[in-house]
């Protein structure tokens, strides 16, 4: 972007260290050292992150590595790929339609079969349970069937002596199809009423004469496209036969339990007759929630028909165009506000393109409504949302699941009625926060009790030197005719739990050996993100023992059953507590075990360091797990967690659907070409509200790689499908994430004082999903960019331009270019 006169600008942000330096985050950094090293001998333990003393050995709250990070980086972490393969395995390539939408009338595999290597072809006659999968819509085969409904979708497999010998046949296989128009926009969907599922609305107030009423109004539409999973370990399902009509399949899946469900449909079985396990994942970021099945169920119905372990790995190209995106939006809006930008009315309409098949668009479309206020309070306000069937992937999960797409347009909305009054855009925004009581309800009937944005917003506006920046971006744009830069400031208020109510449960296994070790099992995956590590954490410090003593096991469904989905931002907050609790039973059996050998109260036996301690004296851990075992004390035991106060009525949308919310805010600076539409971000500090961190370091490392992840969603990650519904974006060379040299020079991360309000394992919370939506400030920035060029000369406050802008998402640098009136959409 070095053109002319005009040279990259430097960040005006604050100059310092990154996130990770002590000055940055003094808290993190502190306990970085703590666990790398502790304290020096002789010395007292550094203060918990309250400010409490704690023990030096104390595993929660000490920025612990990651459970399997030496593996990894050695090369030795086992994913399903590198697991050794069972004589007899064959190797599965799908069979993809190459149309949108049409009539399936044949199969001519004659070509493909007379290949060396060549062992099988299976096609949806050859599932022994029911050909429709066991999604909740019952609406998607396992195989087309009569029609084909989307590009890409799978007709059936090859399967081969090796993964080489599949692939080339599946190419060779006929299709004879007759082709159908297809639907591939959501405006073509809403025309024709093409929807997956109802429509929904939900309603507060009069929004119609709120809008009548008001000093001010404006209208808009918005488009935000979709997003590609990128994880790197692809889609991979291995099926194994065992005796008497068992099964065994290693899948790559963030829900061992619905995969159990869905392969025992296929099979026409008993659940009991599958075991799903998965030991970790090479990413999933909901990608894995639900479509990980379709590998799982493809491979076991291979497996069924030849009686051989049949492993089925999408190569990247394939994946793109089988698997489902995260939904794209379609926005129509007309809001009325006051002169200090207070919102009286809004009425949005969110058109979802779903694909072809329900999936989990439903709750996705719902949770899109339930966040679209953001941080704000709406007080007359009608949202409407369309749930279109398309010809395309049916699309998925994706981290914050409908979340960033409603959070996006609430903060478009403040951003144009900000610059229609001339206004700082933060100004407006914190005009509308949730407030006092006679503000702080939902529209959907949910209590804001726990915010915190109202201390957190203005310490980020003073350690981020917003004001200040603000000013020097104006004088910058105001000597500069061709980079201009921009600054906004976004908050995000997320909601923790699902909406589901009944996944808001989960159950654990811990064991103590007799040697003092301990074993955990839990209901959750393991994707990269941390989990076995904080449970480990937890687990560690409920039984008084060092880390290093405690080991968390492969997810497994043999071991603990109908467990959720590891999604929703709540892998720790369900499982973290439900181990704690198995490890406090099994602590109270020692307790007690204790209190009879040195005659106290149960009570007052204190695990710690490695040691259970009574009044009266102080036993090594090792010895009292066996002489307890010598008197017959059990030493495993379950535990159990339902998530409490959550309920809402699915019809209405109103209730209490979350258990808390998660609060942060991101300050982001920008900078555009105005002659290419190139763009990059030049600074980013981030206050983030983990409540009690478990682990910093990895609390740190989730929010960083959320915000970059939200960044490419908004910049850089587009999908496009030509006019015939086929994906053109289909590998890392048409379809861009972000890369090292995205990432800004200047990038905080600081972490939020503040404990949970509710009472959560460790007084921590959720820390997935909410930091991907501080990456709208991002978007925002770039909107504040455009709108400088766009009214080069205007007056206004701090020299904020009032023009409007239609900017597409993601903000590519066409986009930017037509945002600025350089590209024709003709």
């Amino acid at each position: 972007m070095n053109r002319r006169d005009d040279t990259l600008p430097a960040s005006t942000a604050p100059e310092g260290p990154l996130s990770r330096d002590a000055d940055a985050d003094p808290v993190a950094a502190r306990a970085d050292a703590e666990g790398a090293a502790g304290p020096m001998a002789g010395e007292a333990p550094p203060p918990g992150l309250d400010g409490t003393p704690r023990s030096a050995r104390r595993a929660v709250g000490v920025s612990q590595i990651h459970e399997s990070a030496r593996a990894q980086v050695a090369g030795t972490a086992q994913y399903i790929d590198d697991l050794p393969e069972w004589k007899g395995t064959l190797h599965a390539a799908p069979i993809l339609s190459p149309v949108a939408h049409g009539r399936l009338r044949g199969v001519d595999a004659v070509a493909a079969r007379a290949l060396p290597g060549v062992r099988d072809i299976v096609l949806a006659a050859d599932v022994p349970g029911d050909r429709v999968l066991a999604a909740f819509a019952h609406d998607e085969p396992v195989f087309a069937q009569d029609t084909v409904q989307f590009a890409g979708q799978v007709i059936g497999l090859v399967l081969a002596d090796t993964v080489a010998q599949a692939r080339r046949a599946a190419r060779l296989v006929r299709l004879d199809i007759e082709e159908l128009p297809p639907v591939l926009s959501v405006r073509e969907a809403l025309a024709q009423e093409s929807y997956v599922l109802p429509p929904v609305t939900v309603r507060r107030g009069d929004a119609a004469a709120a809008l009548a009423a008001a000093p001010h109004r404006l209208q808009g539409t918005l488009e935000v496209g979709g997003q590609e999973h990128f994880y790197l370990e692809g889609q991979i399902a291995y099926v194994l036969p065992q005796e008497q009509g068992q099964w065994q399949v290693h899948s790559s899946t963030q829900h061992p339990g619905e995969v159990q469900h869905w392969v025992a449909h296929a099979l026409g079985l008993d659940s009991h007759r599958v075991t799903v396990t998965c030991r970790r994942m090479g990413g999933g970021f909901g990608g894995k929630e639900t479509q990980a099945g379709h590998m799982a169920v493809w491979a076991a119905v291979a497996a069924h028909k030849t009686g051989r372990p049949v492993k089925l790995r999408l190569d990247r190209d394939d994946d793109f165009i089988v698997t489902g995106k995260r939904h794209p939006f379609a926005y129509d809006w007309e809001v009325g506000f006051d002169d200090s930008g207070r919102l009286h009315g809004l009425r949005l309409r969110m058109a979802v393109n779903c694909g072809f098949s329900a999936d989990l668009s439903g709750p996705v479309a719902d949770r899109a409504v339930f966040h679209c206020d953001n941080a704000y309070f709406l007080e007359h306000v009608e949202i409407a949302s369309y749930r279109c069937k398309t010809n395309l992937q049916s699309h998925t999960a994706f981290r914050g699941f409908g979340g960033p797409q409603g959070v996006i347009a609430i903060e478009t909305i403040l951003g144009d009625v900000a610059r229609a009054l001339r206004l700082d855009p933060l100004d407006v925004r914190m005009a509308n926060l949730y407030g006092l009581e006679d503000r702080n309800v939902t529209h959907y009937q949910m209590a804001v009790e726990d915010n915190v944005l109202h201390d957190l917003l203005p310490r980020l506006e003073q350690t981020a030197r917003y004001r200040e920046r603000r000013a020097a971006v104006a004088s910058w744009n105001a000597r500069h005719p061709t980079l201009k830069r921009g600054l906004a400031v976004t908050p995000v208020k997320f909601g923790i739990s699902f909406t589901a109510t009944l996944f808001n449960q989960a159950g654990a296994l811990v064991h103590v050996y007799t040697d003092g070790s301990v074993q955990v099992n839990h209901g959750g995956t393991e994707m990269g993100q941390g989990l076995h590590t904080k449970v480990a954490q937890i687990v560690a410090d409920e039984l008084g023992v060092p880390l290093d003593r405690v080991l968390v096991t492969a997810s497994d469904t043999s071991k603990v059953p109908n467990a959720s989905a590891t999604a929703a931002s709540s892998g720790t907050d369900l499982n973290g507590r439900a181990a704690q609790f198995a490890a406090r039973h099994v602590r109270d059996n020692l307790a007690a075990f204790v209190a009879g050998l040195d005659h106290c109260g149960a009570g007052a036996v204190q695990f710690e360091n490695g040691r259970i301690t009574s009044p009266k004296r102080s036993h090594a851990w090792r010895d009292v797990v066996q002489a307890a075992y010598a008197n017959r004390i059990q030493l495993w035991s379950d535990g159990f967690y339902r998530t409490p106060k959550i309920h809402y009525d699915k019809a209405t949308l109103t209730g209490r659907p979350f258990y808390y919310f998660a609060y942060g805010a991101a300050c982001t600076e920008v900078a555009i070409d105005t002659l290419t539409g190139e763009s990059r971000v030049l600074a980013v500090d981030i206050l983030h509200d983990a409540g009690r961190s478990i682990n910093p370091a990895i609390d740190i490392g989730q929010i960083e790689g959320g915000f970059v992840q939200g960044m490419g969603w908004l910049t850089t990650e587009q999908l496009v499908w030509d006019g015939r519904g086929r994906l053109a974006t289909h590998a890392p060379s048409t379809y861009k994430i972000p890369a090292t040299g995205d990432i800004p020079a200047h990038f905080r991360v600081e972490l939020w004082h503040e404990a949970n309000r509710e009472d959560n394992v460790g007084g921590s919370k959720a820390v997935g999903e909410p930091p991907f939506m501080l990456a709208v400030s991002v978007y925002e920035a770039l909107r504040d960019a455009v709108a400088a060029a766009r009214t080069e000369g205007a007056e206004g406050a701090e020299g904020i331009a009032d023009a409007p802008v239609h900017l597409l998402a993601p903000a590519t640098a066409e986009n930017v270019l037509r945002a600025l009136g350089g590209v024709r959409d003709d």
